[in-house]
């Protein structure tokens, strides 16, 4: 789901470099790695995902025969730790910040906040989502989700996401659920601003935000209510 935006990345580096990137060499792409870590501050794990879409990329150019070599080839990978460094919120934590997003004065707060903490959505499944894609099911509200590998599932809706998703929605027929200060679609970046936002004005006392810390929160409370990890 990150791949075209990741190639855009390394071609507007290389477009702010002057650098054609058919004409790249593999010194190229070590500063390329080294702008994500130390210019970006990437997580090696970002910096990881996007070497590879590089790397990709240039193989397709020997393959097609555009290029007679990858100047991607033995360009050192960061390290990625085995497990993820991402925590969850606390119970007390997660009731301030979706209180927090509920008296928000911004309608999408409550539906951003419900549908990653109260769903366990990835941030790019909750961006993606679109109005068409809510429906019913067996008598349920339920929403169509893309996930990773274009893997399309249904999943039901909790009364208090229904009715955060309506908040967001405003009565639209079509169009994204979330939507950013512009009204367009919200994307993975003004959502990570609203998170932080909220964590602000819930006066939570942790380091730095992540939307994948209320994926992570869901999970532990599914866990901690008794659900078995599988069907976590």
């Amino acid at each position: 789901m990150h791949t075209d935006s990741d190639l855009k990345v390394f071609l507007r580096w290389s477009a702010d470099q002057r650098l054609d990137p058919l004409q790249a060499a593999r010194v190229d792409i070590e500063r390329y790695v080294r702008w994500l870590q130390d210019v970006r501050c990437y997580q090696p794990s970002t910096v990881s995902r996007r070497l590879s879409v590089v790397i990709g990329f240039y193989r397709v150019c020997v393959i097609d025969q555009i290029l007679p070599h990858s100047p991607a080839d033995y360009v050192r990978r960061p390290l990625v730790p085995p497990e993820s460094p991402t925590l969850g919120l606390s119970h007390l934590q997660f009731e301030a910040m979706i209180t927090a997003a509920r008296l928000s004065a911004n309608i999408n707060d409550f539906a951003l906040v419900a549908m990653l903490g109260l769903l366990g959505l990835r941030i790019f499944e909750a961006c993606g989502a679109n109005i068409a894609d809510l429906g019913q099911e067996h008598g349920h509200r339920v929403l169509k989700v893309r996930g990773k590998g274009g893997k399309v599932v249904l999943v039901p809706l909790p009364p208090a996401v229904a009715r955060a998703i309506d908040r967001a929605v405003e009565g639209r027929d079509d169009g994204p659920i979330l939507r950013n200060a512009r009204r367009g679609r919200m994307d993975r970046h003004a959502a990570t601003r609203r998170l932080k936002h909220l964590a602000e004005t819930a006066e939570l006392r942790i380091p730095k935000m992540h939307p994948h810390m209320l994926r992570h929160t869901f999970v532990t409370t599914m866990l901690d209510a008794g659900v078995s990890l599988r069907d976590v």
